[in-house]
């Protein structure tokens, strides 16, 4: 995310930061849980990862598992502190529309179908 501090106002230019930033998060996650074959979009499945369960994972491998658990926490410090920046509407567009990218790109790889 760089040395640049992020903009404080609920601007445009705000909102642009905090979406590069969080994309920038989630494209990691996606990555990593596409090398561990993770499910994240099945129900329950981050939250188990969180939890240190490495059962979520579909390969063993400890190291990749925990550079997914660390990504996961970055995301939801990095989603609080937009909330604080530009809103929690705000955040849960950017996030809606970084999900919907993450399932184009790699269509159900990381589980959920098309309905969740």
């Amino acid at each position: 995310m760089g040395d640049t501090p992020p903009p404080k106002k609920n601007t445009d230019l705000g909102t642009r930061w905090w979406a590069k930033s969080l994309d920038d998060v989630d494209r990691e996650v996606a990555r990593i849980a596409t090398l561990c074959k993770v499910r994240l979009f099945d129900a329950g499945v981050i939250e188990r990862v969180l939890n240190g369960d490495e059962s979520a994972c579909g390969t063993k491998n400890r190291l990749a598992f925990d550079k997914l658990r660390q990504a996961l926490m970055m995301h939801y410090h990095v989603r609080e502190t937009a909330v604080g920046a530009i809103g929690e509407a705000a955040t849960r567009e950017v996030i809606e529309e970084i999900v919907a990218n993450i399932r184009k790109r790699l269509r159900t790889g990381l589980g959920g179908g098309a309905s969740s």
